[in-house]
């Protein structure tokens, strides 16, 4: 219990955090509130005055009433229908605009923390689960600033207020009419400690189920392919079912809170309209005072009941808060030192020392000892069975992953005493997959440098040989290439990303089986662009089909994390080796 009190305080510190830039709209907002709240207190108090001073008075001439009560009943009408409005949408306008200037700050840092994170977190969690903290999580804790910093006060002195006037008009009554709250008090410790649990048992199972929806949706055509459409009906009912159980179980325990609380309400007005309707038979108070108190006993436990029911909110809204955080807090495993410097003046030298790499801690090496030395402009091809580690090494250059062991340097400078994004701006990757996003062909290909004109976008897809059948798309480079690009064929996508590279202009590219999922036609366009923007780059090619790195300055065998063998095609051919093997599978005349 200490535990998770305690994290719920640090949450809530750090939450503040992102609420401080905006303390004096939230402070105005109370202000507002509280003027706009006292309002309606006054009409018991006028109730009273009415009926005792007016109504039920002996004194007081018929005609004199008549007057009297019409100015009080216009001065009512002006303040209700001129003055309480503006107030009222000057208040809900300031406290909209601060939540939601402070969610678009959160949702800022929190996709700022998703870039920095490493590729071995995202290999493990759902697309979906991110998805879900980012904007279902963020979104519940709008409810803290709206009713934990905001309405929770005004309720609070609302109460405060009614209690003070109802004080004045008769002590007796007032302590008759609080008598419920420390059942009130009681029902909130009891019930809300354990809600928060549930609440995020729900939140874990919606985004559980939201990650099993994405991964189902982004499959669909495997799913389709495989007619595995019963399978996966009973799967998402499975997880379904999950979430169900996880909502019903705060919905039951939610129930069990309103019953008790709504009884609490029922019962204290009966209570002191039963207690003042008395004291009036006896002449111990007027009728105004049992008609004000009545009055009062709504706007007291009201506020009291919204109270009440902002422990649920909040109670949701700080669980969203926790698992926020925890999402916030998750290392990254890559890092840039203190005094990390910008690389500068870039030739393209790039030394593997004595490396070796594993994906878990322990686990065993994709990498093992592996040392090689490449110079500015050379290309070396890495070739080798499936798994055997090339993709695995060519991603450690841009530090996707650290190596566990040795080092890699650039220009004589480890890598790792480099910028990140620095490192990264001098490499340009063309992946198997290219990945698209939905927007425009102009903006997927500035993707590699969102800075550029429109001439260069143009001069890059010509280098690509992309220009041609982007003319031909309906809006040409405007048209959206839908989401990953699936208005596009195979070897269209390619040639975008390509064109990106281009524009980038790196001295250092990775080029990871580029070409292996294109047909021929599109294979010989794109290794045509390949070989311009290979020329005077330090190039990394991952090849699986070996007649395309024939004229490589080398080619590098890698067979469990390390180099086999290495030369030039002619060289290895000769020595009929690994190499001369893999090359004759795939050209089977030199099988003798």
């Amino acid at each position: 219990m200490k535990q998770a009190t305690k994290k719920k305080a640090g949450s809530i510190r750090r939450y503040m955090g992102f609420v401080k830039p905006y303390k004096k709209q939230i402070i105005a907002t109370v202000i507002v509130g509280i003027l706009k709240f006292s309002i309606p207190l006054g009409l018991p108090l006028l109730y009273k005055y009415i009926i005792d001073n007016i109504l039920t008075s002996d004194q007081v001439p018929a005609a004199e009433k008549g007057e009297t009560l019409a100015w009080i009943i216009g001065g009512a009408v002006f303040v209700f229908l001129v003055v309480k409005p503006p107030l009222e949408y000057f208040r809900q306008y300031l406290a909209q605009w601060s939540a939601s200037r402070i969610l678009f700050d959160v949702r800022n840092r929190l996709f700022d923390h998703v870039q920095r994170l490493s590729l071995r977190f995202y290999s493990n969690t759902k697309t979906g689960e991110v998805i879900s903290r980012i904007i279902n999580d963020v979104e519940l804790t709008k409810d803290f600033v709206v009713t934990g910093l905001m309405n929770l006060w005004l309720d609070m002195i609302t109460i405060l207020i009614a209690i003070a006037i109802m004080w004045t008009i008769d002590p007796k009554l007032t302590l008759i009419a609080i008598l419920p709250l420390p059942f009130y008090a009681f029902a909130v410790k009891f019930f809300y400690g354990r809600l928060r649990g549930l609440t995020r048992a729900r939140s874990a199972a919606l985004a559980e189920l939201q990650g099993h929806l994405t991964e189902r949706v982004n499959g669909m055509a495997v799913i389709r392919s495989f007619a595995l459409e019963p399978h996966e009906n009973r799967a998402f009912t499975k997880q379904n079912d999950g979430f169900l159980t996880a909502a019903l179980r705060h919905t039951n325990w939610n129930a069990r809170t309103y019953v008790v609380v709504s009884t609490i309400t029922d019962f204290a007005p009966i209570l002191i309209f039963g207690t003042a309707a008395f004291l009036v038979l006896n002449g111990e108070v007027t009728l105004g005072t049992m008609v004000a108190f009545i009055g009062y006993i709504d706007r007291l436990y009201a506020p009291l009941g919204r109270l009440v029911n902002s422990s649920t909110t909040l109670t949701q809204s700080i669980a969203s808060m926790d698992r926020m955080f925890e999402f916030l807090d998750e290392p990254y495993d890559i890092t840039e030192k203190i005094g990390a410097k910008d690389p500068v003046n870039v030739k393209g030298n790039v030394q593997f020392e004595n490396i070796s790499f594993a994906y878990e801690e322990g686990g065993e090496r994709a990498i093992d000892r592996l040392t090689l030395d490449v110079q500015a402009g050379e290309r070396i091809a890495f070739v080798g069975m499936s798994g055997g580690g090339k993709s695995t090494l060519v991603s450690l250059i841009p530090r996707f992953y650290d190596v566990t062991e040795g080092r890699i340097t650039l220009d004589g400078i480890d890598i790792r005493d480099l910028k990140l994004r620095g490192l990264r701006d001098q490499i340009g990757m063309v992946m198997q997959e290219s990945i698209l996003f939905s927007e425009s062909v102009e903006l997927n290909i500035k993707m590699g440098n969102p800075e550029a004109t429109d001439e260069e976008v143009i001069a890059a897809a010509k280098a690509a040989n992309a220009h041609e059948f982007i003319e031909r798309l309906p809006n040409g480079y405007k048209t959206a290439v839908g989401e990953r690009g699936v208005k596009l064929s195979g070897g269209q996508k390619q040639r975008l990303a390509i064109a990106r590279v281009f524009l980038k202009n790196p001295p250092i590219l990775i080029l990871d089986e580029a070409t292996s999922a294109l047909d021929l036609e599109s294979e010989s366009m794109i290794q045509d662009s390949l070989a311009r923007l290979a020329k005077d780059r330090t190039t990394f090619i991952v090849a699986h089909r070996l007649s395309t790195i024939t004229d490589a300055d080398k080619i590098v065998v890698i067979e469990n994390g390390r180099i086999t063998e290495m030369g030039r095609h002619e060289e290895l051919m000769r020595k009929r080796g690994a190499y001369f093997e893999l090359y004759a599978i795939q050209n089977l005349e030199l099988v003798e």
